[in-house]
């Protein structure tokens, strides 16, 4: 039967990119981790990984297992809470999705307030490089909320918590100014070469929208 054990040892592999990084993460030997590994695989009946010279790739039936691992790692967490909560060992705990870029700028004040107004609810930040993958952990059930870009098409309940502005730096020969404001409409920068995010990024989609917005 697989355990949950078996499942995290998965995610830290995949996430780590390296048996050994994954081992020193988990404070256990590689051996044990291999060996582990190897059960679970038996158990699934084919492999999940391929062992390459410097890192490790998800096979087909490990791109399929791993969203499931994940949310089966994230339900776990959840159950654990809960009955802490329940025994009264804890107030609570919020666990919060968001890319790096929201991390760094728009949450750090958010999190003073909360801890403010809730000190005995605990938050755990989960972070993640590009919108895509903060998308796949939300569908996956890893954490309450996500805090990001609006993803196409979801589903789930969205709350608008504002508008985070943008500036466009220009040298000094750049592009004219429209008005006395220094103001510049974006679509006069369209033919422009851009120091631009990297793709993926959630910040990088948020510009994409304004630029296609402004024509």
């Amino acid at each position: 039967m697989t355990s949950l054990r078996q499942l995290e040892y998965l995610v830290t592999v995949v996430d780590t990119g390296s048996f050994t990084r994954a081992a020193e993460q988990l404070h256990v030997t590689q051996p044990a981790l291999s060996h582990q590994m190897r059960a679970l695989e038996h158990g699934l009946g084919g492999p999940l990984l391929e062992r390459l010279p410097r890192t490790v790739r998800l096979t087909p039936m490990g791109r399929a297992m791993l969203p499931h691992a994940r949310a089966a790692l994230a339900d776990a967490e959840r159950a654990r809470c809960a009955a802490r909560l329940a025994s009264g060992t804890t107030a609570g705990e919020l666990q919060v999705a968001t890319v790096y870029s929201m991390s760094l700028g728009v949450l750090p004040p958010a999190l003073r307030v909360w801890r403010r107004d809730r000190p005995g609810v605990d938050v755990r930040l989960i972070e993640f490089r590009h919108a895509d993958e903060l998308r796949e952990a939300m569908t996956a059930g890893e954490a309450d909320v996500a805090l990001g870009p609006l993803p196409p098409a979801w589903p789930g309940p969205v709350r608008e918590l504002g508008v985070e502005e943008f500036v466009v730096v220009l040298p000094a020969d750049g592009a004219s100014e429209d008005d006395a404001s220094g103001e510049v409409d974006l679509a006069t920068l369209a033919d422009c070469a851009w120091v631009h995010y990297a793709p993926g990024n959630g910040l990088a989609e948020l510009v994409d929208a304004a630029c296609a917005a402004a024509g």
